[in-house]
């Protein structure tokens, strides 16, 4: 229920203040959303499964989220971003398929 109230909190918040995100890290966003959605989508198959455990929950989407910024980071250090930020892309995305399709067959038994 506190996380409910805390989602509901953050987006009453961002529809008020509408923070914007400076310049220079703009190229990260998505790729930190997707890393979180990735590790949102991973505490809910786990939750399912019965072996959600809150500290693996929030290393894992703090993880995911460093990590994939540092890649896309290093990426355009190297000239390359767009191509690991699509990697990243296609990687955490065929994992947040893998989780909702298990999450589908739990909750649907199909």
């Amino acid at each position: 229920m506190i996380a409910a109230a805390g989602l509901v909190a953050g987006l009453l918040l961002g529809l008020v203040f509408q923070p914007t995100v400076p310049v220079a890290l703009q190229p990260y966003l998505p790729i930190a959303v997707v890393a979180a959605l990735d590790a949102t989508f991973g505490a809910l198959r786990a939750y399912l499964d019965g072996i959600f455990d809150d500290k693996v929950f929030v290393i894992s989407f703090v993880s995911n989220v460093v990590i994939a910024a540092l890649i896309v980071y290093l990426g355009d250090q190297l000239g390359v971003g767009n191509q690991l930020s699509t990697g990243v892309v296609v990687v955490l995305g065929i994992r947040i398929f893998s989780n909702v399709a298990a999450i589908r067959r739990h909750l649907l038994h199909a």
